[in-house]
């Protein structure tokens, strides 16, 4: 999906439009709102412009009305919604209009109310989607997405001496490759999550830990565990699990630890120690080749990749994990066994 898309992305707004933006605000609900918290490094490091991720009842009540565009074109909302239908994501891009900022949806659905709302809109839609846990429509807004920073990127910015547009095409074609990469960890990962779902299946509670792009992946990983096998599953940040969360019972509470290269992992492999003295049942994700060795089970993943493109790659054991949970719980999706 990477070249269409991309040539959707790049129609959004002109050279001109690229370089006068100046600060990001992405908002969405639910997974949605993953892939924002998963993407916001890619704004700012690649993108160069300054992001916050709000949910979309935070932005519209507590963050719209003090953004303050300092010109027109300079503060851009993006909002995410894969059906395009959801109420506050709507009334979230209301209020950014209202209050003066330029504005784009990120949708699998044309002509959405979202898009009826919107400036303009990037459609990331996909065929044949199911009626499951979200998963492929969280990998297109997580592309969609990426593609917008790559065009911010891209654009002539004074501050800027490197080639942005020959750069951003570089990163393009590491988006292209990384399909390879989740084919060959999604095989190399399934038959050991069956393994962790017999692990972590009987806890009533489980939490999912990561920092930076891969908060945004404890975050889902943690949704698909509730929606998909109905098991309380948090996702939180590796430092605030160290002042907070580590304190909870049960002593033997799962905890998985998403630890790809980067900023955040040696926080990452000292709190899969601190949870392994802890008593904790530990799952590392983590690329192939490391050791982890205080985890009870390390959940492979395949290919080099940038920290912020990650997310990509490091959430692909949550849908496995919840479904062989599920499984082993005689529970469906979305509590629909109770129907």
């Amino acid at each position: 999906m990477t070249g269409r898309f991309d040539e959707r992305a790049r129609g959004l707004l002109d050279a001109a439009g690229w370089a006068r933006v100046e600060r990001v605000y992405l908002t969405g609900d639910g997974d949605s709102y993953h892939a924002t918290c998963a993407t916001e490094m890619a704004f700012e490091s690649i993108g160069g412009v300054v992001c916050e991720p709000l949910s979309a009842m935070r932005f519209a009540h507590y963050g719209a009305e003090w953004m303050r565009p300092a010109a027109p074109g300079r503060v851009l909302v993006i909002a995410i919604s894969a059906s395009g239908g959801t109420e506050r994501v709507v009334e979230a891009l209301r209020a950014a209009r209202r209050y003066g900022a330029l504005t784009v949806a990120v949708t699998g659905r044309p002509g959405s109310p979202l898009t009826r709302v919107a400036d303009r809109t990037l459609l990331v839609d996909l065929p044949d989607t199911e009626p499951s846990p979200g998963i492929r429509t969280y990998q297109a807004s997580l592309l969609g997405l990426l593609l917008i920073a790559l065009q911010l990127g891209r654009a002539p910015r004074p501050d800027i001496t490197r080639d942005a547009a020959r750069d951003a095409d570089a990163l393009r074609e590491e988006l292209v490759v990384l399909a390879d990469h989740v084919d060959a960890t999604a095989k190399a990962i399934k038959r050991e999550c069956r393994r962790v779902a017999d692990l972590v299946a009987d806890a009533p509670v489980m939490v999912m830990l990561g920092s930076g792009p891969s908060y945004g992946t404890a975050l889902f990983a943690a949704a698909k565990m509730v929606e998909g096998a109905g098991v309380f599953a948090v996702g939180q940040d590796l430092e605030e699990w160290g002042h907070v969360e580590r304190l909870a019972y049960p002593d033997d509470m799962p905890v998985f630890v998403i630890a790809p290269p980067g900023r955040s992992r040696d926080k990452a492999t000292e709190v899969i120690a601190r949870a392994h003295e802890l008593g904790r049942r530990v799952v590392a994700v983590t690329s192939r080749g490391d050791t982890a060795a205080a985890a009870h089970a390390v959940l492979p993943v395949h290919g080099q990749v940038r920290e912020e493109f990650s997310p990509f790659l490091y959430h692909l054991f949550a849908g496995y994990v919840a479904c062989f949970v599920a499984q082993a719980l005689g529970r469906l999706p979305f509590q629909t066994h109770r129907s």
